[in-house]
């Protein structure tokens, strides 16, 4: 508690917002998911869509930026490649170690997504100016940080 109380008032709110923002993140996550392809779980959303941000990668990688088991990310790298969504090759400077790409058909659909996504965010922030968007901005990387 701070010594002002409508400070703390303010914050509880946005706490509280931010359970929203995060219920309504893992029903986008879902759909996604179902829009990709009919057997992809979120968690499988989630690890495509950063495998296809990153171009290429490990699991490991994976499973650090994540946050997640490494046991959890090798059973949906798995589906993703049964579906033909991700392609496992051998690095080139050591064979031991599975390089993860998307296919061409992950990126398209995880583009046309990201396009859906992109718009219903524009749609609900349009009318916000550049400086309360920059201030938005800034406000979710310090929460990203904390």
């Amino acid at each position: 508690m701070t010594a002002e109380p409508a400070v703390d008032e303010a914050i509880a709110r946005v706490e509280e917002q931010l359970g929203v923002v995060f219920n309504r993140a893992r029903l986008v996550w879902k759909q996604a998911a179902e829009q990709i392809h009919p057997d992809l779980q979120p968690a499988g959303y989630k690890v495509l869509s950063t495998i296809t941000r990153l171009g290429s990668t490990t699991a490991h990688v994976l499973a650090t930026e994540l946050d997640m088991d490494k046991s959890v990310v090798s059973r949906q790298v798995r589906v993703l490649e049964d579906v033909g969504l991700v392609e496992s090759l051998p690095d080139e400077r050591d064979g031991r170690i599975r390089v993860l790409r998307p296919t061409a058909t992950a990126v398209e659909r995880i583009s046309a997504v990201r396009a859906s996504n992109q718009a219903r965010v524009r749609a609900a922030l349009e009318n916000r100016s550049v400086e309360e968007l920059g201030t938005f901005a800034e406000m979710l990387r310090v929460l990203a940080e904390a």
